[in-house]
């Protein structure tokens, strides 16, 4: 057994990699019993949903906002049982099982290729909506024109679990579809500029999650966001414009059949020429944009606003 592994971490690690070999479509089910439970047996974090939705759409009536809280812990039980399934689509067959179900799309591959040769590195600044722990399979996600980024000019950067335990699952779940691939480009937030350092100048392609309420900040590094003044991280933005990069947006939406679709959406193709909180301020704009058409799609149990 791995060191700091105990018996029952091994077995729920065993027992949530055989549920993972199982059909999307019984995720997609057990989705709906997994949210539903959260919300009303567990009731994890109802007051924060509560308070973040009122706060965020005051001019919703209180049945509207029901309406939202329910489809979201929805949504909350789908992004774990799509997790789980997802950390099974391992080697060629695994890849082919996961580019055959649709569950993301990319709405606009050439948008992204065209910036990709026209600039040194790309950064993509990720949110908390649709699922970001399906940003792994990224390279499987076009049905037309193939990304011009490959397993080793491809990075995520994630902050590191306290569990040692824990954080090596996640770690390999969030890159089952490309760890026989010599896949290299996981990178914990602490390393990233150093990485970025290293590789400098050879079309490397950033993806940065980065809604989260910020470890440091000022009061200089706020932006109005969903009817309120809310500490923005700038980290990935600031090292965007350190490096010249193009910087994009990644839409991540609901489509009707019940799957993804990602779409780039730039903001800026040369960071050197702006400042970070110019960045983040479009960044934002674009996610409220996407919240008020899609409100259940977020991670509303996040306490974004402290």
């Amino acid at each position: 057994m791995t060191k700091g592994k105990t018996l029952w971490q091994g077995l729920a690690g065993g027992m949530l990699r055989l549920m993972g070999r199982l059909p999307l479509s019984f995720h997609h089910a057990m989705a709906h019993v997994t949210g539903w439970f959260v919300r009303v047996v567990v009731r994890y974090r109802r007051d924060v949903v509560k308070d973040n939705l009122q706060n965020s759409f005051p001019e919703k009536s209180a049945a509207e906002l029901k309406s939202i809280e329910k489809k979201f812990y929805a949504h909350f039980g789908r992004i774990f049982t799509e997790a789980l399934w997802f950390g099974s689509c391992k080697g060629d067959r695994g890849r082919k099982r996961l580019k055959s179900s649709h569950i993301v799309e990319i709405a606009n591959p050439e948008e992204f290729n065209r910036i990709i040769r026209d600039n040194r590195e790309v950064m993509i600044l990720q949110s908390h909506a649709g699922n970001w722990e399906l940003i792994g399979g990224i390279l499987n996600y076009t049905y037309g024109e193939p990304l011009l980024i490959t397993t080793h000019t491809f990075a995520i950067t994630y902050l590191p679990l306290h569990n040692a335990f824990w954080d090596t699952f996640m770690g390999e779940n969030r890159q089952a579809p490309v760890a026989d691939m010599d896949f290299t480009g996981y990178i914990p937030s602490h390393r990233i500029v150093r990485h970025v350092q290293e590789h400098a100048g050879k079309k490397y392609c950033y993806s940065f999650i980065t809604d989260q309420f910020p470890y440091s900040y000022s009061h200089k590094h706020m932006v109005h966001f969903m009817n309120r003044e809310t500490p923005t991280m700038t980290g990935g933005a600031a090292l965007a414009c350190r490096m010249d990069m193009a910087v994009l947006y990644l839409r991540f939406a609901y489509r009707e059949d019940g799957g993804y679709r990602m779409e780039f959406v730039p903001i800026t193709e040369h960071a050197g020429t702006t400042a970070p909180m110019d960045i983040m301020k479009k960044y934002y704009n674009l996610l409220e944009e996407d919240l008020r058409k899609q409100p259940w799609n977020y991670l509303w149990t996040h306490k974004r606003w402290k």
